[in-house]
């Protein structure tokens, strides 16, 4: 085997590898059977945040079509087919960027901490308000079903005009 296609063949292994890495192998979160879909790194943004305490991260909230159009048009309850996907990553000084300023007063998103999906299914989610959840680590669903339990519990707290979502759309 030539060198050129020895290392065409390491790139498709790695490329296969970094697909079953990323959580698109079908990989699902228990309760829920909620999948990382395919594409959602194209999704459109719908706000970020940053949630200090404990968990001491930020966010960006990416939403599908569907959620990006009841966003926008104030659609509550979201239409089924809904999905919002928060992408947490470690919050953290950038002393790189401080070097620039006066003061220090940079921060940026660190490492990935997880990715969670909210899935709108009014039929196959009835018991917690029409939403499935789920949670992944390193691409991989995070087993824990009290963690994944504790999502409705912790949406279910809102005012139900929101139809229990957290985000508000930043247009």
């Amino acid at each position: 085997m030539s060198k050129t296609k020895l290392l065409a063949s390491a790139i498709a292994l790695l490329g296969i590898s970094a697909a079953a890495a990323s959580g698109l192998t079908g990989d699902a979160s228990p309760i829920f059977g909620v999948k990382i879909p395919e594409g959602y790194r194209e999704w459109r943004l719908i706000t970020v945040a940053h949630e200090a305490g404990k968990n001491n991260d930020i966010r960006a909230v990416l939403g599908n079509d569907i959620a990006i159009k009841a966003f926008r048009d104030g659609t509550r309850p979201f239409p089924d087919g809904t999905i919002i996907a928060r992408l947490a990553y470690v919050y953290e000084s950038s002393p790189q960027n401080d070097k620039v300023f006066p003061a220090p007063q940079s921060f940026v998103a660190g490492n990935p901490t997880n990715l969670q999906f909210s899935v709108k299914d009014s039929g196959k989610y009835a018991d917690t308000g029409g939403w499935g959840y789920g949670q992944f680590e390193n691409g991989m669903a995070n087993p824990s079903e009290p963690l994944i339990k504790s999502c409705f519990a912790c949406h279910v707290k809102l005012d139900a005009s929101k139809d229990f979502v957290f985000s508000h759309y930043s247009p």
